[in-house]
């Protein structure tokens, strides 16, 4: 708006982004909103309107006038005149007598008339009764919603505020939250001067979140900075539990390259407890008030899967107009059935880093018994004797490198959050205020444990783990641990493609940070083992099941599932979509199951299903498992995860790899299955052999594991089924030594430098290359051996597959073979 004389209050109608200094960041960002979101249509949405509810802020002039009228000036710079914000008592006793300095004070006859008619105004143009008009008076400071300082938690907000007396007192508390004793301390750490800032204030109609649920959203991933994801967080209620870490919500991923193309894309779901929600309070004194969740709807996802939709589909439209990661609070009216936006602000943490800069890798060298666990913050380990902080009284006794162990933190605790070695709280996810705050000093966090409080002890010496995906750990002991640090500021990638090994998708949006060109191999037992658990026979046959500690662990994972083999697709779909997502657009080469027996009968009820075998890894496993009958039904689950990857959410970039495939006549079997179950080969055998080198088909490229001789000595059949070849050295070298990979006493024999071993790789990549099939290796053998990384290069090779833990070693290795001997390197890779 235009600078002119003062004006005590501005419409959100009124405002833009760039009236910070007149309004405040919060309401600068609403009224921003409000006038260009709401009428105005996205070129990839066009039919989709960003809903902000209307409402009023007291402003700038407004905050002067209030300070002047009552003569505080002077009194407020004299009590943070040599304010030391690291003495804790000292701050908390100046804070309070600032605060109270403001709630003493009284408005001037024209500011109290200016804002009751605001409010009266409100009131009609919401057609209600102004007496009954219910508001949410939310403080905006001058210095807040910054792009490079969020101030989470630092100010006030009151929610279900009504009628003209309790708005102008609200309106004084909101004035006097400028000087909470976490923003205070806040301000100083982040260099603003304490008398330079001024509170405004938001003063908006609520939205009958209590009625529905409300939460946060994050424009990227807030734990590795990834930007192609929407991370969701969703509770019942109003939405100030989940910012203060009250609750421990749902949290959904939607991925944003393939939403933008019109497709469903969430390729994650996880439910929270939600034990509790803030509803409007039916007593006298007041506003709102906390009760417990029922257990249906503490089962039920908070969001249905269009709202999730839709809320993302704001998101983007709301980032591409800040062109920024934006951190943003929703609310859902379970009146109107409606959706709306109540803040938006810039992400702090994530956006200010160089994400091409040094990489950090904790890695714990030793694990100790579990005492609780959680969702992880950040990517580091921390340590050191666990402090139990209940209330704000205990503050003093916290020493510079205890743990903070609690039920959840309070703003006010943000002087000892600092100088915690890491932070862990029952409650709580990870875009609570605990999160936020950890994340912006670099301290590791574990929210959402629970348990934490009850099963930690004061003054136990343990170890804070954030380095092992999402799910964060909380260790016995002072573990030992390394860091190491991988500058990839000017890393130029070998001129051979370099792919990871992948297999936990909690781990997939770190490791993308990695050099790589895509997954070569993506192992789907993993997902199976850590987040289906289930045998998927137990599911397709639940109802034939007796066993009760079989039927309650099953119920137990599977609540809210009608058809309990749903869920087995589900898991497998988020899992496989999250690595798909992660490494987008580069392949993603996913391996079906290659569980041996006596692996899959320690899934649950696994043992009803499978048989005891001498040696399981001669025997059921791979693609002989796929077309038995004994089976059959069981594969086509996984089919179905990886047509609804490709499919429905976009994810094209999947495509399959058979393993441990005996024959080429098995390999037609499992083809002809993967056909019949919706996964068409981008070409057919049929059509192989008319295929011109060049020729460009658009489809699902089907790879077979070369890891039994069989493979290679029929380079010729098997060329003519599959897309390409990936060695399995581990298993080659077994089977082409005659091992047993699990005996120790012949374990010295097994070495995939032996020269037969070498022979047949070599064969493969000149037989496979004649044939214009690409030919890759995705076992450990060029992680452990320099010299077969080597041999593989010159031989032309295609690629080689990385574990995330030594690819930047590898690569360098080979940036160096390529850089001494370029001429001798065959360069033969199929077209």
């Amino acid at each position: 708006m235009e600078q002119g004389s003062p004006r005590f209050t501005l419409w959100f109608s009124e405002i833009t982004k760039d009236d910070i200094g007149i309004v405040g960041g919060k309401a600068a960002n609403l009224g921003e909103m409000y006038a260009r979101l709401s009428t105005a249509s996205h070129p990839l949405f066009p039919d989709e309107r960003v809903a902000v509810p209307y409402g009023f802020t007291v402003t700038v002039d407004a905050y002067r006038e209030f300070i002047a009228h009552n003569n505080l000036e002077q009194k407020i710079e004299a009590l943070l005149c040599n304010l030391d914000t690291h003495n804790i008592a000292h701050l908390e006793q100046r804070g309070q007598e600032l605060r109270q300095l403001i709630l003493d004070g009284s408005f001037s006859h024209p500011l109290q008339q200016t804002i009751e008619t605001a409010y009266e105004e409100l009131a009609e143009h919401y057609q209600t009764d102004v007496h009954r008009l219910d508001v949410a008076v939310r403080s905006s400071a001058t210095a807040e919603d910054l792009p490079d300082a969020s101030f989470a938690g630092q100010q006030e907000t009151y929610l279900n505020v009504r009628g003209k007396s309790e708005l102008l007192e609200h309106i004084k508390m909101a004035f006097a939250s400028l000087f909470t004793n976490r923003a205070i301390s806040y301000r100083c750490d982040r260099g603003y001067p304490q008398t330079g800032a001024d509170l405004c204030v938001v003063v908006q109609k609520m939205v009958r979140s209590d009625m529905g649920s409300s939460g946060v959203v994050f424009t990227l991933d807030t734990e590795s900075g990834f930007r192609d994801l929407i991370l969701i967080n969703a509770s019942w209620g109003l939405g100030e539990l989940v910012v203060k870490g009250v609750v421990t919500p749902d949290e959904y991923k939607v991925f944003k390259p393939t939403l933008k193309k019109g497709f469903a894309a969430i390729i994650s779901k996880r439910p929270g407890p939600k034990n509790k929600k803030l509803i409007y309070s039916a007593g006298a004194g007041n506003l709102t008030e906390e009760v417990p969740v029922p257990e249906e709807l503490r089962r039920s996802y908070a969001l249905p899967d269009d709202i999730i939709l839709c809320l993302a589909r704001w998101a983007v439209i709301i980032e591409d107009h800040y062109k920024r990661p934006m951190d943003i609070e929703w609310a859902f009216d379970g009146i109107l059935n409606q959706l709306f936006i109540v803040q938006a602000r810039p992400e702090t943490v994530q956006s200010q880093r160089n994400q091409n800069a040094a990489l950090e890798e904790y890695t714990l060298k030793s694990r100790g018994a579990i005492l609780a666990q959680g969702s992880a913050v950040g990517s580091k380990i921390g340590q050191g004797k666990a402090r139990l902080v209940t209330d704000i009284s205990q503050m003093q006794e916290f020493v510079a490198g205890d743990v903070l162990v609690t039920e959840i933190t309070d703003p006010d605790w943000e002087p000892i959050m600092k100088i915690a070695s890491a932070i862990v709280t029952n409650a709580g996810g990870r875009t609570s205020h605990a999160a936020i705050i950890s994340r912006e000093l670099g301290i590791p966090a574990v929210v959402g444990c629970g348990n934490a409080t009850a099963v930690i002890k004061p003054d136990m010496a343990i170890t804070v783990s954030c380095a092992e995906g999402e799910i964060g750990t909380v260790y016995e002991g002072l573990l030992p641990y390394t860091v190491e640090r991988y500058d990839l500021t000017d890393f130029v990638p070998p001129q051979i493609d370099i792919k990871l090994i992948a297999a936990d998708p909690k781990l997939a949006f770190h490791h993308a940070k990695l050099p790589h060109r895509g997954v070569g191999l993506a192992r789907q037992e993993f997902i199976i083992s850590n987040f289906v658990k289930i045998h998927p026979k137990t599911l397709l046959h639940f109802d034939e099941i007796f066993d009760n500690k079989v039927r309650a662990a099953v119920e137990l994972l599977t609540q809210g599932y009608a058809r309990k083999a749903d869920y087995y697709v589900d898991m497998l779909t988020y899992g496989i979509a999250q690595l798909a997502a992660a490494f987008y657009p580069y392949n993603v080469l996913l391996r079906f199951s290659d569980f041996k027996s006596n692996e899959y009968a320690n899934l649950i009820g696994g043992s009803l299903y499978e048989p005891k075998e001498e040696n399981p890894m001669l025997g059921w496993r791979g693609a002989s498992r796929y077309y038995d009958p004994l089976f059959e039904e069981a594969f086509s689950l996984e089919c179905e995860a990886i047509k609804r990857v490709r499919e429905e959410l976009g994810l094209w970039n999947v495509s399959v790899m058979v393993p441990f495939c005996r024959t080429p006549e098995e390999g037609k079997k499992v083809i002809e299955l993967t056909r019949k179950y919706g996964l068409a080969q981008r070409i057919s055998p049929e059509e192989r052999k008319k295929k011109k080198n060049g020729d460009l088909v658009v489809g699902l490229e089907i790879w077979v594991m070369a890891e039994l001789p069989s493979n290679i000595l029929q380079v010729d059949e098997f060329a003519e089924l599959f897309d390409g070849f990936s060695i399995g050295s581990n298993d080659l070298t077994q089977l082409t030594l005659g091992l047993d990979r699990d005996s120790k006493m012949i374990s010295h024999v097994a070495n995939e430098r032996n020269r037969s071993v070498m022979k047949l790789m070599e064969m493969l990549i000149e037989e496979a290359h004649k044939r214009g099939l690409k030919v890759g290796i995705c076992g450990q053998a060029p992680s452990d051996f320099p010299d077969i990384a080597e041999f593989l290069v010159r031989k032309g090779i295609d690629s080689i597959s990385i574990s995330a833990d030594t690819i930047v070693k590898v690569a360098m290795q080979i940036k160096e073979i390529e850089r001494q001997a370029p001429q001798s390197l065959q360069h033969q890779q199929a077209p």
